[in-house]
């Protein structure tokens, strides 16, 4: 009977699998229902990293669109959070719709304990995201639906659709970087401070996630990730629609 059951399981991942690969696009919102600001938590901005991984292109519903993204509501899939949380313990999970509201697939539900939302939130979704075996296995095909020849219109009013360049990396240069150091805050997070004895600036400050080579981190009024790359850290974050990827300079970190 299990080895029943576990064929099951699998003809159903790739049946899931196989619908998920008509869709080159994904449509993240601005603001989840069950949270009070966009971008709370950074929550819009990691499910939108973790799409564009799994080979997404994907896009806020607050931002402007390319004529062939906006050309139908059925050439993308749509994401929702569903938010399980109680007082002892943080619980989200990954819902994926189409255009008729049909659910396409949901993730395992990512779970975290810390007592910091900012952790917490970002720990429960990467585990979701990190679990979520069908979604991991998208490869786009292309097919009528994805190239918008059926389906429905696309909302209006949602924004003005222009066809717009892809956005490129912005990367300044890392010579105008100052060394920071570290400075413990909390229980889970930092302090990056200019390396200077006698008058030390504060500069951006840092939360410890699941991944020792992630944190979530703010600066200035941008919010955003510190990523550790090839050795190097860097402050990703979006401005005015493109990808910033500022290098940060940290002794002994």
């Amino acid at each position: 009977m299990k080895r029943y059951i576990i064929l099951l399981l699998l003809f159903s991942a790739v049946g899931f699998s196989q619908n998920l690969n008509e869709y080159k696009y994904a449509l993240v919102p601005a603001k989840f229902s069950f949270l009070k600001e966009e971008n709370q938590y950074n929550l819009n901005l990691l499910t939108k990293m973790y799409l564009q991984k799994y080979g997404f292109e994907t896009y806020y519903g607050n931002e402007t669109y390319p004529t062939d993204f906006a050309a139908t509501n059925c050439n993308k899939i749509f994401i929702d959070l569903v938010n399980n949380s109680n007082m002892f313990t943080t619980k989200l999970k990954v819902v994926i719709k189409d255009c008729k509201n049909n659910i396409l697939a949901t993730s395992v539900e990512g779970t975290s304990k810390e007592k910091e939302y900012p952790v917490a939130y970002n720990e429960a979704l990467r585990m979701a995201f990190d679990n979520f075996g069908v979604l991991r296995m998208h490869k786009f095909q292309a097919s009528e639906k994805s190239l918008g020849m059926i389906g429905e219109p696309a909302q209006t009013g949602i924004k003005t659709k222009i066809d717009t360049p892809k956005s490129e990396e912005v990367k300044p240069s890392i010579q105008s970087s100052p060394l920071l150091f570290a400075k413990t805050f909390g229980e889970n997070g930092f302090q990056l401070l200019t390396n200077n004895t006698n008058v030390p600036q504060y500069v951006m400050t840092i939360y410890k996630t699941s991944s020792i080579d992630c944190y979530i981190a703010s600066k200035d009024n941008y919010s955003g990730v510190l990523l550790k790359k090839i050795g190097s850290w860097f402050f990703e974050y979006y401005k005015e629609g493109k990808l910033v990827s500022e290098p940060i300079l940290i002794v002994n970190f």
